[in-house]
C-alpha cells in the first residue's frame, strides 16, 4: 500500500491513478471525479445550436466551419501558415467592408488564426513561467516601423490639435498587421519539410492570380466581367481596363506578387532539377502575370528582380533564360503592350497617368508636407485624401518615399532604411548558409526587398496588398530555427527542443550540432532523429530488470521533465 499512497500524493488533482502492478487491484477511489456538472451546459448549447441551425442556418454553418478551423490549427499550428499563404492573394482585393464587416476576408482569417495561436501559447505555458522575447535587427526593424507609423503621427496630430479619423487609425495598422502575419508564420513553421510547403503553397497561389490576370489583360473567357463584380475598387469598375489587377483589385501589387513568386520559382529550379519542367512553366506564367499588368515600373521591377536573383544564386546564366519567355510574354501581351505605349501619343509626349501623379503630388501633399516643417514628423498616417472629382472618391500618395515622409516623416524613412538593410541582409546570409527550404526563401526575400526599394519610388509597393503579405510571409519563412530541421514529424511542439544559446547574428545557430543532442546510453552523442524518439519516452515509466515491484521514474527522464 506504500506504493500507492506515494502516487496518490504525487498525481495532480482530477487524474486517474493507475495502480502498482505488485498489488491488486479493485477499482476503487482510482477514478476520475464525476463529470455531472458538463451536463447542463451541454444541454443548453444544444438546445441553442438546434435552435440556431433552425433559424440562421448560414449562421451556424458558419460557426460550425470557425470552430473545425480553431480546432485544427490547435492541433496543428502550420495550417494557420498554409491558409494564411494560400488564400490570401485570392481574396486580398475584395472591398473593406463588403464581404465582412470593417475588415478583408482575409484579414479576419488572420485575427482568427492569430488569436488561436496566443490561445493555445498562453494555455501551454508552464505555471510561473514568462515568454522571453527576443528580436534580431529585422524583427527590431519592423517594431520601429509599426511604431513610427502609427504612434508618432497620431500624436504628432494630437499636439497640433488636428482631427483623427477612422481613415487615420485604419492607415495606422497596416503595418501592424504585417508584423502581426510575419509573427503568426514565425510561429507556426517549426520544420523544413513545413517551410518548403509554404514556399510550394506560395507558388501555387501567385500562378493562379497570375493567370487570372493575363485573361484579364487580354478580354477572354468572361474573367473581365467575374473580377468587376467581386475584386473592382470601391465598386469602380472601370479603375484599371484592360490590365491585369486579378484577385488583387491592383495591377502594380500583382506584378509585384508575380515577381516575388518568380524568384521563388527560380530557386527551387536551382534546387530541385526533378521539378524544372513544372517550374519552368510556372515562370514562363508568372513573367506574363508581371507584363500583363500594363505598368513601366512593374516591367523595371521584373528586370531587376531577375538580376538580384542571378547574382544571390551566383548564375549568370540565369540571365538568358529569361529572354525566350519575356519574348514569347511580350508577343502574348501584345494588345496590353500597345495601349500602354498609345500613352506617348498625347500633347504632352508623356502618358496621362504619369502627368497626372506628378500633378496630385504637386497639388495635395506636397504642399502640406513641406510647410511648418511636417516633414519631421509626418502629416497623418492616412494616405489618401477626400476629391469629390475622382470616380472613387479619393487621391493616393503615389510616391512611395513621400508615403513614408507623409505618414510618419524621418523616423519612419530612417526605419525602412533600417529594414532595407535587415531584410538584404537576411535573405543573403540564408540564401547563402542553408542549402534547404529557408534558402529559397531567402533568395525570394534578397530580390523582394531590392525591388520594392526601387518601386518605392513610385509607389508605396511595401504596403501593396497582397504583394506586401507575400513579402512579409517570406521574411518569416527566411528566419533562422534553432534545433534541427529534419522533416521527423510535423509536431509544433519540436519548438521546445530550441537551442538554449539562440541564434547568433550571422544566421547560424548556437549549439547545433552533437553538441546540442540528448546523450544516449553509453554517454555519446545521440544520432539525428534519437532525440526526436525520446520525447516519446517521457511519459513512460522505468521498471526494474525483474519486471516486478514498485515502480520508479528514470532520473534522467525526471531530470529532463523537470527541466
Amino acid at each position: 500500500m506504500a506504493s500507492v499512497v506515494l502516487r496518490r500524493s504525487a498525481a495532480r488533482p482530477g487524474q486517474a491513478i493507475p495502480p502498482s502492478p505488485a498489488l491488486p487491484w479493485a477499482g476503487l477511489g482510482l477514478r476520475y471525479r464525476s463529470s455531472r456538472w458538463v451536463a447542463a451546459p451541454a444541454l443548453i448549447g444544444a438546445v441553442g445550436l438546434g435552435g440556431l441551425c433552425a433559424l440562421r442556418p448560414l449562421l451556424a454553418l458558419g460557426m460550425a466551419l470557425l470552430v473545425a478551423l480553431v480546432v485544427c490549427v490547435w492541433a496543428r499550428p502550420a495550417l494557420a501558415a498554409y491558409l494564411l499563404i494560400a488564400l490570401t492573394p485570392v481574396t486580398a482585393g475584395i472591398n473593406r467592408g463588403s464581404a465582412l464587416p470593417v475588415v478583408r476576408p482575409n484579414e479576419a482569417l488572420a485575427l482568427v488564426l492569430g488569436a488561436t495561436l496566443a490561445t493555445r501559447g498562453v494555455v501551454r505555458l508552464r505555471t510561473g513561467q514568462m515568454p522571453k522575447l527576443r528580436l534580431d535587427r529585422l524583427e527590431l526593424s519592423l517594431l520601429l516601423m509599426a511604431v513610427t507609423s502609427s504612434l508618432v503621427p497620431l500624436l504628432w496630430m494630437a499636439v497640433r490639435q488636428e482631427s483623427i479619423t477612422q481613415d487615420d487609425l485604419l492607415y495606422a495598422l497596416v503595418l501592424w498587421k504585417y508584423l502581426g502575419l510575419y509573427v503568426i508564420i514565425r510561429a507556426s513553421v517549426s520544420t523544413d519539410r513545413q517551410v518548403r510547403r509554404c514556399l510550394w503553397l506560395a507558388v501555387t497561389a501567385g500562378c493562379i492570380v497570375a493567370l487570372l490576370a493575363i485573361l484579364q489583360s487580354l478580354g477572354l473567357f468572361g474573367v473581365p466581367r467575374v473580377l468587376a463584380s467581386y475584386y473592382a475598387p470601391f465598386g469602380y469598375t472601370d479603375a484599371f481596363q484592360a490590365r491585369g489587377s486579378s484577385t488583387l483589385g491592383l495591377p502594380a501589387a500583382t506584378a509585384d506578387l508575380a515577381i516575388i513568386n518568380l524568384a521563388v520559382v527560380s530557386s527551387l529550379w536551382w534546387r530541385y532539377r526533378r521539378y524544372r519542367p513544372v517550374l519552368a512553366a510556372a515562370a514562363a506564367l508568372l513573367v506574363m502575370g508581371a507584363l500583363s499588368a500594363g505598368e513601366f515600373s512593374s516591367a523595371i521591377g521584373l528586370f531587376v528582380g531577375v538580376i538580384c536573383v542571378a547574382i544571390v544564386i551566383r548564375k549568370p546564366r540565369l540571365l538568358w533564360a529569361f529572354v525566350p519567355a519575356t519574348l514569347v510574354a511580350g508577343y502574348a501581351l501584345r494588345p496590353v503592350i500597345a495601349r500602354r505605349l498609345s500613352g506617348f501619343q498625347s500633347a504632352s509626349g508623356l502618358p496621362v497617368s504619369w502627368t497626372g501623379r506628378l500633378q496630385n503630388l504637386q497639388t495635395y501633399f506636397w504642399p502640406k508636407l513641406f510647410s511648418n516643417w511636417n516633414f519631421l514628423l509626418g502629416v497623418r498616417p492616412s494616405a489618401r485624401v477626400t476629391v469629390a472629382t475622382q470616380a472613387t472618391g479619393y487621391v493616393w500618395i503615389e510616391s512611395g518615399y513621400t508615403w513614408l515622409l507623409w505618414g510618419g516623416g524621418i523616423p519612419l524613412l530612417a526605419s525602412f532604411l533600417f529594414l532595407v538593410y535587415a531584410s538584404a541582409r537576411r535573405g543573403w546570409q540564408a540564401a547563402r548558409g542553408d542549402s534547404r527550404g529557408r534558402s529559397v526563401a531567402g533568395v525570394a526575400v534578397f530580390a523582394a526587398i531590392i525591388v520594392i526599394t526601387v518601386l518605392m519610388t513610385f509607389d508605396p509597393h511595401l504596403t501593396y496588398r497582397g504583394s506586401g503579405d507575400a513579402f512579409f510571409s517570406l521574411l518569416a519563412l527566411a528566419a533562422p530555427r534553432a534545433g534541427r530541421s529534419g522533416d521527423l514529424g510535423e509536431d509544433h511542439d519540436a519548438l521546445a527542443l530550441a537551442v538554449p544559446g539562440g541564434s547568433r547574428p550571422d544566421g547560424s545557430c548556437e549549439g547545433h550540432g552533437a553538441a546540442a543532442r540528448p546523450a544516449s546510453a553509453g554517454g555519446r552523442p545521440a544520432r539525428p532523429g534519437e532525440e526526436h524518439s525520446a520525447l516519446g519516452l517521457t511519459s513512460f515509466r522505468e521498471r526494474p530488470p525483474g519486471g516486478s515491484g514498485s515502480e520508479r521514474e528514470s532520473p534522467v527522464l525526471a531530470r529532463e521533465v523537470r527541466e
